[in-house]
């Protein structure tokens, strides 16, 4: 129950009390004395019950104005509250946006991915297209790790054989042949296979496509005096690198005796690398006669030098005893420039310091004179 409800029932209260009284009043026999004691008790329970009322109304006006402004309060915390949480709101929302944009490129990726995995399913499920798949990479490897006067592609031997690749090497051990194979459906088919039985049988049947592409590599490109001993068989996928070589040893081994060496892109250019490294250092055997020539004239201006700086120290050493014979000299021209400085002042001695002559003393005649 509030405050107000409170003070509308105490109203009431006094409203019934006071009608009671006077019902009372009105029905009691008259005495002057005892009426006008009542009448004096009524006043003054009626100034008491107002003056309360004043009170209750004053206290009234107070609560009133502390739950106003409790009530402001928290009006304006429950809208600052709400503005936060709103603007928060709207963050998540504008983050929930820029997630679903990023969402929706790698959604695109994704699609643009399986187009070209479609793309790429298709082009490895034709034998010819396959082919060429290999063969680009192989000539991408090819370019990147040796000069362009190292190679060449689609190179016909003496046989009539066409190699993809034709390594120029100097003999020993001579050009060496690099041609492309990818044994996809057999592969496929171990990595399909549900059972063991499957798999044995796939396995085998992936051992004996490697097998034959090694024979018919081993019979076309390694031609006697025209190419070196061995060949190169290049798989353009590490997986089925890794597979034949963790599966079927024997076949690598088999390989190995036939003289072709199976290669993958990573392996590949780790050969190539080597090939480079080959190739340099046979252009340094070929130049080496220019340099030893080059050496021999690099010592012979050495020599020539040589004797150069020792002349040059020989005059170095004329002049320094020059030098020396100058300051000599000099140095007796100083010794009579002071010995004559001093017959000078001894000359400047009066007369009668000098000793008498015993000679006379013959007067020159005169310019212009004539004896008589």
């Amino acid at each position: 129950m509030d405050s107000l409800t409170l003070v509308i029932l105490v109203l009431i209260a006094i409203v019934t009390l006071g009608v009671a009284a006077v019902v009372w009043l009105a029905l009691r026999p008259k005495d002057t004395s005892s009426h006008d004691a009542l009448v004096a008790q009524l006043a003054t329970s009626q100034a008491d019950l107002a003056a309360r009322m004043q009170v209750m109304a004053q206290s009234q006006d107070l609560m009133t104005r502390t739950l106003q402004e409790r009530l402001d309060a928290v009006s304006k915390r429950l809208g600052d509250g709400l503005t936060e949480h709103g603007q928060r709101t709207g963050d998540v929302i504008k983050q929930v946006h820029e997630r679903l944009a990023v969402i929706d490129a790698a959604q695109q990726n994704l699609s643009n991915l399986t187009d070209q995995m479609v793309g790429l399913q298709d082009i490895l499920s034709n034998k010819q297209a396959r082919g060429a798949f290999g063969e680009i990479q192989l000539i991408d490897l090819v370019k990147d790790a040796l000069p362009p006067s190292a190679y060449t592609f689609q190179a016909t031997l003496s046989n009539g054989k066409r190699a993809d690749c034709l390594l120029k090497l100097p003999n020993p051990p001579g050009s060496i042949v690099i041609d492309s194979k990818f044994p996809l459906e057999s592969y496929l088919a171990l990595r399909n296979a549900e059972n063991d039985d499957m798999r044995k049988v796939a396995l085998r049947g992936f051992g004996t496509d490697v097998l034959n592409h090694v024979r018919a590599i081993a019979e076309k490109y390694i031609v006697a005096g025209e190419t070196a001993e061995s060949a190169l068989m290049f798989l353009p996928s590490e997986a089925v690198y890794a597979e034949l070589h963790a599966s079927l040893p024997e076949v690598v081994e088999k390989s190995y005796r036939a003289r072709v060496w199976i290669v993958s892109p990573t392996t590949l250019m780790a050969t190539l690398n080597t090939v480079r490294a080959v190739l340099k250092d046979a252009h340094m055997r070929e130049q080496a006669g220019v340099i030893q020539g080059e050496v021999l004239k690099l010592l012979e201006d050495v020599s020539r030098l040589d004797k150069r700086v020792g002349n040059l120290q020989t005059h170095f050493s004329q002049a320094q005893k020059d030098i020396g014979e100058i300051q000599t000299s000099s140095a007796k021209v100083m010794r009579r420039a002071e010995r004559i400085e001093d017959i000078q002042l001894e000359d400047a001695n009066p007369a009668t310091d000098l000793p008498p002559t015993t000679h006379p003393v013959t007067t020159p005649p005169q310019a212009g004179l004539i004896e008589p």
